[in-house]
């Protein structure tokens, strides 16, 4: 058989397996969206505006050039969508472009209006919106300030314009090449500066609804009344809890309390997502539907069901909306109101296409959030365990008979509680360890105990007090609300302090959660056999964490921080007291619990280090390391050493090392990790990884007004 011939042969085969699966083709659009918003992301320029719609309008050549072939027909398709992800993000990114602070400023003046304030222990957070910043021009002002005001502060309520006295900077960069970068989604929230405040905030005019503002500062204003009357009428951790499932505010939780929720596996029940919202719905629906069951005419003579989906839609998007409309919560609004949508058109509703309608949605409206965990959590909980679910609905239908209905129902319910534990645990694993390098062990037993408690006592007490809110009736459902939260607090404390309950796992590089993605979703989204392959890349990306090897040495963007690694392995730190983000970042993510701190003076044998009252010398893979804290040492370390590494500035050509980084490559670049090897030292910093990007706050010459 000639070469032709083979790969007709191949082709032909290829297309019969899609036809097959022509039911699921569907479910690709929002990947191929997904891998085109990937593609932007993973550029180091920004390219050209009109990149996105050429790249759609080559896939439409394509697809007319060979719309006789199916499989080029449909490859024309993919790399459309493709195009039109890429597009998308590109006008995204274009539409929310505003002004992000260069330096920090202050002290200074800060005025501007309150549009959310988030309630702390011992602080409060407001998120201001037009400010003025004394000593900066109006065209480098930021849109929106983010401010932490300590001490006692007046009632502040969203629409309030207010003048303060702090120190304002830029979003806080990487704290190492690779790690979450905060400047990027500040960019897209329109978030151009963070800082705090020196005493109390002056009150200059209280908040009016103003035009197109005021739906969404009414909003605000109720989710955080709403948040209030829970505080007050529920004290104590149970309260901040109670609040945070009720409208998503968790700034009220206590740190050792949201550490052990975290540690046992019970985060996604303060994250308001498809639990929530489902049970909100359900609660709604089956209330209303079997109080109208109760009117004999009306049971009889009207479709009762389809009144209990049309008030559930509404009564669900009110909850999400008041829980802040997260990307998890509009995604679970998006599938319930198709579910319910379903009921009112007598179609099925809860399917792995309404997953993937919801995903586009979100992809169109907010592309950006592929790149959060929020997203890539929730969607890829939910498209595992209706998949699993799938699999075993088909395995369900061949049973025989089982114990009597009452056990079958109990017996049901406990197993779809572990079952469904099971597969979101597993699925949403990889995506843990990638952005929060945390397992948590015994999540499984938490969930057993937590999520029934959640669903059948807290969520329904939940919408006993939304609803007895306007009539000031609300501590009547708070009080058996709160001991539901009790159990759950209880809960996640006993289960984290188990040993073990929580392991910290080095980082995964980016490649192998894009193979865990790849993997997971050809295995999910296909049903003929041919979908097991997935598990491959799905084992291959899990296997990416043991290839890993952690830098040397690291070196915060300020120079205040700096971090070599022991012979054993782990991180030793230049101090335990400053950058205390970079420190905890760092430790992260090369997977450790406990920090030391090097000895400032001597040498140790462990660590290859020596040092004195001018720095250190570090040796490893051959390589000597000059960490210079001051401009003495230079002459000596520039003789004798292969890399420098310099938190002041190098004025001086050093002619022996290989690699020089001073105070300015710190400032210019960001924060540094460095690779020895035998042959020198492979440098990565946080700007060249992120490159030249709208989000990327680089310095620049400094103008002021005068």
């Amino acid at each position: 058989m000639s070469a032709k011939a083979a790969l007709g042969a191949a082709m032909g085969r290829l297309a019969a397996a899609l036809a097959g699966e022509r039911e699921r083709w569907a479910l690709w659009l929002p990947v191929c969206l997904g891998l085109g918003v990937a593609l932007y992301f993973a550029l180091a320029v920004e390219p050209p505006l009109w990149l996105g719609a050429a790249g759609v309008a080559a896939a439409a050549v394509l697809g007319v050039a060979g719309r006789r072939l199916p499989v080029l027909l449909i490859a024309a398709l993919g790399l459309g969508v493709v195009g039109i992800g890429f597009a998308v993000v590109q006008w995204r990114t274009a539409a929310v472009a505003a002004p992000m602070l260069e330096k920090r400023l202050g002290p200074t003046t800060v005025t501007g209006r309150v549009v959310r304030v988030e309630t702390f222990p011992g602080s409060v957070r407001v998120t201001l919106e037009r400010p003025h910043i004394g000593g900066l021009d109006p065209d480098r002002t930021p849109e929106k300030v983010r401010l932490r005001l300590r001490g006692r502060q007046p009632a502040l309520n969203p629409g309030d314009w207010i003048r303060l006295r702090g120190v304002v900077a830029p979003p806080p960069p990487p704290a190492a090449p690779g790690a979450f970068d905060f400047q990027r989604q500040s960019f897209f929230r329109g978030l151009g500066g963070v800082g705090f405040a020196y005493g109390a905030a002056t009150v200059l005019a209280r908040g009016g609804d103003e035009g197109l503002d005021a739906l969404w500062l009414g909003l605000a204003r109720v989710r955080q009344h709403i948040t209030q009357r829970v505080l007050s009428g529920l004290e104590g951790p149970a309260g901040a809890v109670a609040a945070a499932l009720m409208t998503g505010e968790r700034s009220a939780i206590p740190p050792a309390i949201m550490a052990a929720v975290r540690d046992s596996g019970l985060a996604h029940l303060l994250a308001i997502s498809g639990l929530h919202i489902g049970l909100v719905a359900g609660i709604l629906f089956f209330g209303l539907r079997g109080a109208l069951a109760l009117v004999p005419p009306l049971a009889l003579g009207y479709p009762i069901k389809k009144w209990a989906a049309a008030a559930a839609i509404p009564g669900a998007f009110a909850y999400a909306l008041v829980a802040g409309a997260t990307v998890p919560s509009q995604r679970a609004f998006l599938m319930i109101g198709l579910v319910l949508l379903a009921v009112l058109l007598d179609r099925r509703g809860l399917s792995m296409r309404t997953v993937a309608w919801a995903a586009v949605i979100i992809l169109l409206l907010h592309p950006e959030s592929l790149l959060g965990a929020s997203f890539q959590l929730s969607f890829a909980a939910v498209t595992a365990l209706i998949a699993g679910y799938e699999v075993v609905r088909g395995r369900r239908r061949l049973g025989g008979d089982g114990p009597p209905v009452i056990w079958r129902r109990v017996l049901f319910y406990v197993g779809g509680v572990a079952l469904t534990t099971l597969i979101a645990g597993a699925v949403t694993a990889p995506f843990a360890v990638y952005h929060f390098n945390r397992f948590a062990a015994y999540g499984l037993a938490a969930n057993l105990v937590a999520v029934p408690v959640t669903a059948l006592w807290i969520m329904p007490w939940a919408v006993a007090a939304f609803l007895l809110l306007p009539l000031g009736l609300e501590s009547v459902a708070l009080m058996p609300l709160g001991w539901g939260v009790d159990v759950m607090i209880r809960t996640a404390e006993t289960v984290a302090a188990w040993p073990g309950a929580v392991t910290i796992v080095p980082a995964m590089p980016m490649w192998g959660l894009a193979c865990v993605v790849f993997g997971g979703l050809w295995l999910c989204l296909w049903r003929r056999p041919w979908r097991l392959w997935g598990a491959v890349g799905v084992a291959a990306g899990l296997a990416s964490v043991l290839l890993v090897r952690p830098p040397d040495v690291l070196v915060d963007g300020t120079g205040k921080l700096l971090a070599v690694r022991a012979a054993a392995g782990e991180l030793w730190l230049s101090s335990l007291r400053t950058a205390r983000f970079s420190r905890e970042t760092w430790l992260r993510r090369v997977g450790q619990e406990t920090a030391a701190a090097w000895p400032r003076e001597g040498s140790d044998a462990g660590l290859a280090l020596t040092c004195d009252g001018l720095g250190c010398i570090y040796r490893a893979k051959g390589q000597v390391v000059a960490l210079v804290r001051r401009p003495d040492a230079l002459p000596e370390d520039c003789a004798m050493a292969d890399v420098i590494v310099a938190v002041v500035p190098v004025r001086r050509r050093c002619p022996s090392p290989h690699t020089v980084i001073d105070r300015f490559d710190l400032w210019r670049k960001g924060g540094h990790a460095l690779w020895l090897e035998k042959g020198g030292a492979r440098v990565e910093t946080v700007n060249g990884n992120r490159g030249r990007r709208p989000w990327v706050v680089r310095p620049k010459p400094w103008k002021s007004t005068p």
